[in-house]
């Protein structure tokens, strides 16, 4: 069987200046990756290149199945209410619009956001924010997720929340990959991968 994500010798550059020199990761269904490093590794970079938003210069990457993309800084609109975001991810995805607000809805509510359909992106705080980003990457029950440190503004309850959402989503047979800068107690992954800065 094919591993839903496999990235091997993946080098990027910008302005000429290395990010990723030969990184490789795979991943398979039911299995959790970690992606760690230090500021300025390339984490976010080899999560993007995974998710097809950025280009690679070198190296070979293979997908099977459809990808779930939460990244770092909320890809929200401002303007736009929570169901006029759920509207709008799911025709792109070809997801009948009220099977997935329904569909959405339960995935709020399980992450703790009970936000006013009508509330727009602004009226949200960070938190919940990146609550309704996670949310959307969620739509639609796809196989590989890639999730680049999507905890980010959760408040306590919430972080350790998402861990136990981490385990059911992996028991559900999902591949999941995670830029975190740490890892917490009682989390066992399946492979961790570190970057360095290039020199």
């Amino acid at each position: 069987m094919h591993p839903l994500l496999l990235a091997e010798g993946i080098t990027k550059r910008y302005r000429g200046r290395p990010v990723l020199e030969g990184a490789s990761l795979a991943v398979g269904g039911g299995e959790l990756v970690a992606i760690v490093g230090e500021n300025g590794a390339g984490k976010t970079t080899l999560l993007s290149i995974c998710a097809g938003i950025v280009a690679r210069d070198s190296g070979r990457l293979e997908r099977h199945g459809r990808v779930g993309y939460c990244p770092q800084v909320p890809g929200v609109v401002e303007l736009l209410t929570v169901d006029e975001h759920i509207a709008l991810f799911a025709a792109g995805l070809g997801l009948h619009r009220r099977s997935a607000l329904a569909e959405a809805r339960d995935l709020l509510a399980e992450l703790n956001l009970h936000a006013p359909p009508r509330a727009t992106a602004r009226e949200l705080s960070g938190g919940a924010r990146q609550k309704l980003n996670l949310a959307l990457a969620l739509l639609g029950d796809p196989p590989l997720l890639l999730l680049d440190e999507p905890y980010e503004g959760f408040d306590r309850a919430s972080y350790v929340s998402f861990w136990d959402h981490v385990d059911r989503w992996r028991s559900a047979d999902r591949g999941i990959v995670i830029v975190t800068h740490l890892l917490p107690d009682g989390v066992a992954v399946d492979r961790v991968l570190e970057l360095v800065v290039p020199r």
